[in-house]
């Protein structure tokens, strides 16, 4: 018989949920701090199990990936929200629609889809002038929730329809915000809270429905995600029910964590100028005009900004697994049922994996040799996000294009406050001011 992991004293009813809630990042590093590689805790009736090693990583994402499914914590908000779309389904099912949707993040796509990103980039910094404030979050967001839409679903919000998605996209994040209370409040309860998210999500339905009506008449000769869905759709392998799922579940994950890690890497270049002189100089010397797929590979700069920006920010900060059975981690007994936390926070800024962790050194990765799962992003194994090399083109694509012409010099004192949700959000948003190069 195996061992638990030790781990603190938990409250009543909920557990040590109120401690996650008021700050997960800290939660993680300090349960990490005080009882080493693993711990186990209650979150509301959840027994909880939390793994910060990289072998463990592996374990529950790779190696024994079967023996885990996503988690029922949540469920009925959550499956409300993107229903049986990539990120919740499991299964055959899940493998089915991860091979249909394959093609549309395919490299080949992926490049051919860098002029238009550099394109839509360049739009927005023509509505900029310089010498203003702008929040560089709400920025990206507008970039983001363009460029995914046009390029898996064929189509062009306009400025309306985006600033429509931007607002209804928010109140989504905010369900998912860790608090005591909804351990004990249903979410079919009509709060005021609960009502605004239902209000979104139909919402969003209302502008996923139309561009499908748009585009039904529009799909033979195009190989975006919603063209792939609408043949299958006439072929009747999947239902209309399903293309929303889908839409829905690339409209909120296939933005945000773009979105967020471009916020962090402007925040961290404010911060550090020797940094963003090294970016400029690198862009000056690699985009002749309009950045391109070719220059992606050239940006090694630019890309290990990036990865170090994702390292201390990561815009995903915390994984969740239940298991399927009895399985034994680390030496430890996690039982059937029991929720499993990866925290991509606790590991990235471990000092057994990354020297001084805290701290912003793009060149680590000149020669870094930590672990290969001490840097978890993207997730790890079958379920690793898809959209992952769309989303590193993007960025590097997005960042050269702006750094071409633009500094963006922080507002206030730099230091940020952060706030979990389904993804890691600046509490505040990122005031930067724009100096024109």
């Amino acid at each position: 018989m195996h061992p638990q992991p030790p781990g603190p004293q938990d409250l009543p009813l909920v557990g040590a949920t109120p401690y996650y809630a008021r700050d997960p990042f800290r939660f993680a590093t300090d349960m990490r701090d005080a009882y080493g590689d693993a711990a186990t805790f209650r979150l509301g009736r959840q027994q909880t199990y939390l793994f910060t090693t990289p072998r463990a990583v592996e374990r529950v994402l790779v190696d024994d990936a079967d023996r885990f499914s996503k988690p029922d914590f949540q469920t009925d908000a959550m499956e409300e929200l993107l229903g049986q779309g990539l990120l919740l389904s499991e299964g055959p099912f899940w493998r089915e629609m991860r091979q249909l949707a394959q093609p549309a993040f395919a490299p080949d796509r992926v490049a051919d889809l860098a002029d238009m990103m550099a394109e839509r980039t360049e739009d927005l910094i023509e509505r900029w002038e310089p010498g203003e404030v702008r929040d560089v979050e709400a920025e990206m967001a507008q970039l983001t929730v363009g460029i995914i839409v046009d390029a898996m679903f064929g189509a062009d919000l306009g400025e309306a329809r985006t600033r429509v998605v931007q607002e209804n996209l928010e109140p989504l994040g905010r369900r998912f915000e860790p608090e005591p209370r909804r351990v004990v409040v249903p979410d079919w309860l009509p709060t005021p809270e609960n009502r605004e998210y239902h209000d979104a999500i139909e919402t969003l339905e209302g502008v996923i429905d139309d561009i499908v009506a748009e585009r039904r008449d529009s799909i033979e000769d195009h190989d975006d995600l919603l063209s792939i869905l609408l043949r299958a759709r006439r072929e009747d392998e999947i239902d209309d029910r399903q293309i929303r799922d889908e839409l829905m579940t690339m409209l909120l994950a296939g933005h945000d964590t773009t979105a967020l890690a471009l916020t962090y890497t402007w925040h961290l270049l404010s911060e550090h100028p020797d940094a963003e002189r090294k970016v400029h100089e690198e862009v000056d010397a690699v985009v002749d005009g309009r950045a391109t797929f070719a220059d992606v590979r050239e940006l090694t700069y630019v890309r290990k900004v990036l990865d170090e920006a994702m390292r201390l920010y990561p815009p995903v900060y915390a994984m969740f697994r239940q298991s399927d059975e009895d399985v034994e981690i680390g030496g430890y007994e996690i039982p059937e049922d029991s929720l499993v936390m990866l925290s991509q926070w606790a590991t990235h800024r471990d000092p057994r994996y990354f020297e001084d962790p805290e701290a912003f050194r793009p060149e680590r990765w000149d020669d870094s040799d930590h672990p290969t799962y001490a840097y978890f992003p993207f997730g790890a194994g079958p379920r690793s996000c898809i959209g992952k090399q769309f989303s590193l083109t993007e960025a590097t694509i997005v960042l050269a294009t702006i750094a071409s012409e633009y500094r963006l010099d922080g507002v206030g004192d730099g230091e940020l406050e952060l706030r979990g949700s389904l993804t890691m959000h600046p509490k505040d948003g990122v005031d930067v001011k724009l100096q024109k190069r």
